[in-house]
């Protein structure tokens, strides 16, 4: 008698590595390089739906991103840096069964049944930096980073930081 073995292979994305999704859009029609000097805009921020730590958070990592970029934060930008976020709950079931398998003997043996179902809830998260001339009060360039989110305070500064460096890498703009 023969015993065949069902082997199941199971591969699971970790999303904690490399966790952060960006994308940008931009007008193609603006000079980048005339813009030297940034500031927030305080309406922007004070409508975001987060903890007042978590918005230093996110304005002390862009204040860093830009100044290694060259910017110098003013009161008379050429910048204005809107910031705003969403999340979202999300719920990942996974399911192995291994099913009607074979068991001892030959053939099919329906009453082999082999099968575990996780539940994974977590936090997806959407940040949105937006760039506007503060002149012609009008927008220039949008990045937006997506990923998932911590309530862990150790994890977060890092969390955040990794968000608007990534989404920052994106600007200026590089034309094609």
């Amino acid at each position: 008698m023969k015993k065949v073995a069902f082997i199941p292979v199971l591969f699971l994305i970790v999303t904690s590595c490399c966790s952060v999704r960006v994308n940008s859009d931009y007008d193609k029609k603006v000079d980048f390089s005339t813009y030297k000097s940034y500031a927030f805009l305080k309406s922007g921020v004070d409508k975001m739906e987060i903890s007042d730590l978590d918005k230093k958070r996110i304005m002390h990592s862009i204040d860093d991103v830009m100044t290694t970029k060259g910017f110098t934060k003013s009161e008379s930008p050429d910048i204005l840096i809107n910031i705003f976020t969403k999340e979202r709950e999300q719920v990942n079931v996974n399911q192995f069964n291994a099913g009607w398998g074979y068991g001892y003997g030959y053939g099919w043996n329906p009453y082999v049944w082999s099968g575990q179902t996780s539940i994974n809830r977590y936090t997806e998260g959407t940040l949105y930096i937006d760039l506007i001339d503060a002149k012609k009060k009008e927008l220039i360039w949008q990045g937006e980073g997506e990923g998932t989110l911590t309530k862990d305070t150790h994890k977060k500064e890092a969390l955040i930081k990794e968000f608007v460096s990534k989404i920052l890498e994106q600007y200026p703009p590089q034309k094609k």
